[in-house]
């Protein structure tokens, strides 16, 4: 079977990083068309160097990379230093890149590229706030079809919020992107809060990843060895969520994940409220199902997997 054609909007963000090269790692069962940036983890000039640096360390410098936008469509930016570092990849300890981004902004590669393709061709894949592709849905809604499903790390329903009580960082951030996307009858799988909160990364799967011992696999140690030392502080758990690779990991392995066909949509409103996800898990509404709400997944296959494809990059 052919390879699925993605594109990746990311905000690295260290567990960005790890999708990234879970991704790139996969070129049997993925191929990446291109990689798009934005404001999240931390700023635009920050996630741009660290999309560059990803890809240089994993030798795919070849991969066109496009800078998107800085801050949300009507909000002003909330980063998340306190839990990735200034740089947004403390921990990583890697060197300068030379890759740049391209010249043009990554909402008009957006649009003009998915306008290029035949119906259904391209899968994306978002690790981030929903701003870039928000916009580039409501610039070119025609191209819609031309998308064959949207992967996300989004939102959470049983497990309450990460940054509100409420709410999920990438929902926070930018609801009124989210709520656009979500509206926009392409098809939606969502890796939740409620999954990715159970692909703790213990002191053993850390070890079997450092064991691999090639510049990849200690990138990723170093990453996550900074980035947990705050969750493990907030959840009081032995290992630290994992959040963006569930979207590869959903792509590459899906039968790791469980989940149902339910509708969400997004609260924008409220002090208390915005950047919710109504997750109608229970199917109470009445509404029409627009995404694939992945509940539950299997942490050992995920970490096998990852380590597995980790030492392909050495």
């Amino acid at each position: 079977m052919a390879p699925i054609r993605i594109i990746i909007d990311t905000d690295p963000g260290q567990d960005d990083a790890v999708a990234l090269l879970l991704a790139l790692a996969s070129p049997d069962e993925l191929t990446v068309e291109a990689v798009t940036t934005v404001g999240g983890n931390t700023g635009i000039e920050n996630t741009t160097r660290n999309a560059a640096a990803i890809l240089e360390l994993a030798g795919r410098s070849d991969i066109p990379l496009y800078r998107g936008c800085d801050i949300p469509l009507v909000r002003p930016p909330l980063r998340a230093e306190h839990v990735h570092g200034e740089s947004g990849l403390d921990g990583a300890a890697l060197p300068p890149p030379s890759k740049q981004a391209e010249a043009t902004h990554a909402v008009d590669f957006l649009t003009d590229y998915l306008r290029a393709q035949p119906q259904g061709a391209i899968t994306l894949v978002t690790l981030a706030p929903m701003t870039n592709i928000a916009l580039a849905l409501r610039k070119a809604p025609d191209i819609a079809p031309r998308i064959a499903r949207i992967v996300s790390m989004i939102g959470a329903c049983f497990e309450g919020g990460n940054i509100t009580p409420n709410a999920e960082f990438n929902a926070f951030v930018d609801p009124e992107a989210a709520k656009i996307v979500f509206g926009a009858g392409i098809p939606m799988v969502v890796l939740p809060l409620d999954v990715t909160h159970q692909m703790a990364a213990t002191a053993a799967r850390l070890a079997a990843i450092r064991a691999v011992d090639n510049a990849a696999a200690r990138c990723v140690a170093g990453m996550l060895g900074f980035s947990e030392r705050f969750d493990l502080k907030k959840f009081e758990s032995d290992g630290a969520p994992l959040h963006d690779p569930c979207t590869i990991g959903w792509l590459l392995r899906p039968d790791l994940f469980q989940g149902r066909e339910v509708n969400i949509c997004v609260e924008t409103q409220g002090e208390f409220c915005a950047g919710t996800t109504i997750v109608d898990y229970w199917r109470v509404t009445g509404r029409a199902p627009n995404a694939l709400y992945l509940r539950d997944g299997n942490a050992d296959g995920f970490y096998a997997l990852l380590t597995e494809r980790l030492a392909r990059l050495g």
